[in-house]
């Protein structure tokens, strides 16, 4: 049963009354134990299963803990060994990489991709002159925010070169280094290059040079291998408006030509140890340094400015000041602290890692329920803590957000559905509406005839079959067999003078979709040679 805001609030106050004392600067007992109750309120408030906490503090770790479930229905706890995607946390792992690739001299941050990569192509041939290495890692390319998804995810045949050269297709929406918007597929291009210049696949060189070095045993950097992991946390997402597991997208959604823009899993204690060498300008257990204070400097100095969040008055102590995307990282402030941070989201999981270099400090949060207001309202609790800030009750405010979020969701498809003329009738026959149809960037998407409606198969990606029901007008949606997609979309032709189909564009029907379904660039034309 979901719990009231009121029920919410209490939570919130009786938790604030319990112990926090902020005038040393150790995780004490007396703070351990009242953030855990802090942790469990939390993640029955935003109904988590369950999450990974990791805290480090003057090059130590002072907290490594698990909490709650790995899987909603089967009871087991997680612990400080449990296996999380990291997701787009693993972009400042590709970025090290890239760093360690200049510190010998292999490589140049302002050094243009195609004199390492003479094939590489982007969609404008000036563009394509002038990338630099440092522009695959700081979203300002001219691409639209997460263009060419749809070529790994969900999962496809494609290989990683294959999608790097697919990337000349994708069109550019905004003009070169203008602005900031978010991608992956420019990652698995830094992940070609690293092989390109190293001689190894990234996966290979992020194990010898990173991993290994910072004992990080219990991670991986092949995401298709999480399945087989005793020790891992299952995803859970909101499926046609039930929260459950999502098992099943372990066995069909990871494809390991991402895993530099996304592809690690790691656990409380190895990200325990990824945070202090970050914090300590590149230094490992043993004394000796991974990469030098140089690099750390470049990783964490800002590039590409970001829009800053206008926080709303219940929230008005985490507002930020500023905001710049960095070399894997994030640069923006809380409470007048420089921090050097990133998110990252893989279906039915969500990540943050928080490093504040003035403290010297470290915060790590993983979890298997797609909450980001769970983990702010944890980060910024632990934050106020060492910052010796005045006590605030984050919770109940955080959850009123989430419901509004969920409201205006909801208001939308209402919308969307009473604007629905129910008295248009298509074009054409149903058969007409069928054939086979291409993208430049993805390829062959085919549209048949089963028995008496429409069925939409996207060819390299298995997973996507769906039935295509009429809308109105010449539009469909179409609804994935598969229902962990969570994305059915419109279909929407467009005919020619001729009244034969000319295009087709497609759209995700509700907000909610994952944006990584990038229906939105999609341009189906009817495949000639079909």
């Amino acid at each position: 049963m979901k719990r009231s805001v009121c029920s919410v609030l209490l939570i919130s106050i009786l938790l604030l009354l319990q112990p926090f004392d902020a005038a040393g600067q150790e995780v004490n007992d007396s703070f351990k134990g009242a953030l855990k109750k802090y942790v469990v309120a939390v993640l029955d408030t935003f109904h988590v299963p369950g999450m990974s906490v990791a805290i480090v503090k003057d090059g130590e770790r002072v907290l490594a803990k698990g909490y709650g479930i790995k899987e909603m229905g089967k009871g087991e706890e997680v612990d400080k060994h449990t296996l999380f995607p990291v997701a787009s946390n693993t972009k400042a792992f590709t970025a090290t990489a890239l760093g360690l690739l200049v510190e010998s001299g292999e490589l140049g941050w302002d050094q243009p991709v195609i004199k390492y990569l003479p094939w590489f192509r982007m969609g404008n041939p000036y563009v394509t002159k002038h990338l630099t290495v440092r522009d695959l890692l700081v979203h300002r390319s001219g691409l639209s925010p997460y263009a060419g998804d749809l070529l790994w995810f969900p999962n496809t045949d494609y290989s990683r070169r294959e999608i790097a050269h697919k990337i000349q297709y994708l069109p550019l929406d905004t003009s070169f280094r203008s602005g900031y918007a978010y991608d992956n597929v420019l990652y698995m291009v830094a992940g070609v290059l690293i092989e390109e210049v190293s001689g190894q696949p990234w996966e290979a060189f992020v194990q010898e040079r990173i991993l290994k070095p910072l004992e990080m045993n219990g991670s991986i950097n092949r995401i298709s291998t999480l399945v087989d992991r005793p020790n891992r946390a299952a995803p859970h997402a909101r499926i046609d408006g039930e929260l459950r597991p999502i098992q099943g997208y372990l066995d069909w959604g990871l494809n390991d030509a991402t895993n530099p823009a996304g592809g690690i899993a790691s656990n409380a204690v190895d990200m325990s140890r990824w945070m202090i060498t970050q914090l300590d300008s590149g230094r490992v257990a043993t004394g000796q340094r991974l990469f030098k204070p140089e690099t750390t400097e470049e990783l964490w100095s800002g590039v590409t400015p970001m829009d800053v969040e206008k926080v709303p008055e219940s929230l008005e102590p985490s507002q930020s000041d500023f905001n710049l995307y960095g070399l894997g990282f994030r640069i923006s402030d809380y409470r007048s602290y420089k921090t050097v941070t990133h998110r990252g989201v893989l279906e039915g999981f969500v990540s943050r890692v928080m490093l504040v270099p003035d403290l010297n400090l470290g915060i790590s949060i993983l979890t298997n329920q797609e909450s980001k207001y769970a983990i702010r309202a944890i980060l910024n609790h632990i934050l106020d803590y060492y910052m010796e800030a005045p006590e605030y009750n984050w919770i109940a405010p955080y959850k009123m957000q989430e419901e509004e979020q969920l409201k205006k969701i909801k208001a939308t498809e209402r919308q969307t559905a009473a604007e629905r003329d129910t008295t248009s009738t298509p074009s054409l026959p149903l058969s007409e509406y069928a054939g086979t149809y291409y993208d430049k960037w993805y390829g062959k998407v085919t549209v048949e005839l089963e028995g008496d409606h429409l069925v939409m198969r996207f060819t390299h990606t298995p997973e996507m079959v769906g039935d295509m029901e009429y809308w109105q007008y010449d539009s469909f949606i179409v609804r994935w067999r598969n229902r962990d997609l969570n994305a059915d979309a419109y279909v929407n032709y467009s005919l020619n003078e001729a009244g034969t189909v000319d295009r087709i564009k497609m759209k995700a029907i509700s907000p909610a979709t994952d944006i990584s379904y990038d229906f939105r660039d999609l341009l189906l034309k009817p495949d000639k040679k079909n």
